[in-house]
């Protein structure tokens, strides 16, 4: 379903996010479009230390203005820890109402040993159905 050359990647001490979105599906009413769109998510901790993926805040701002946030404790109700080495994979849906749209945001992590969480930012990538229509899945 998701295209490795669409993956994108950031890197944040040792913490590497990749992201890739994809087009699932789009429904047109008299007045609107609305785009649901999939994405993926894959975190791993290439650092000496264990993590917890505390949290999550991530915000879909689209063309017209409109703006969602997601900026909620864990995934999906768990709060994954991962040993050096080790990844995570989350995915998940976001229903746009526009035909163009931007993902950005970060995860909270916290490292073994520090007192505090840190902010790991996620890619920034853009939700472009003009461009994904072709890749449409059903």
């Amino acid at each position: 379903m998701f295209n490795e050359s669409e993956f994108l990647f950031s890197q944040t001490d040792g913490i590497v996010v990749s992201a890739c979105p994809v087009l699932i599906d789009e429904e047109k009413s008299k007045n609107d479009e609305c785009f649901l769109w999939g994405y993926y998510l894959c975190i791993e901790n290439n650092s000496s230390r264990k993590i917890s993926l505390l949290g999550k805040n991530w915000k879909i701002t689209d063309d017209k203005g409109n703006s969602f946030s997601d900026d909620t404790c864990g995934f999906k109700g768990e709060i994954p820890e991962l040993e050096p080495g080790e990844c995570f994979e989350y995915t998940s849906t976001a229903p746009v109402a526009a035909a163009n749209a931007v993902f950005y945001g970060s995860c909270r992590i916290k490292t073994e040993g520090q007192d505090f969480a840190q902010e790991v930012k996620i890619p920034t990538f853009c939700l472009s159905a003009d461009k994904q229509k072709h890749m449409l899945v059903h």
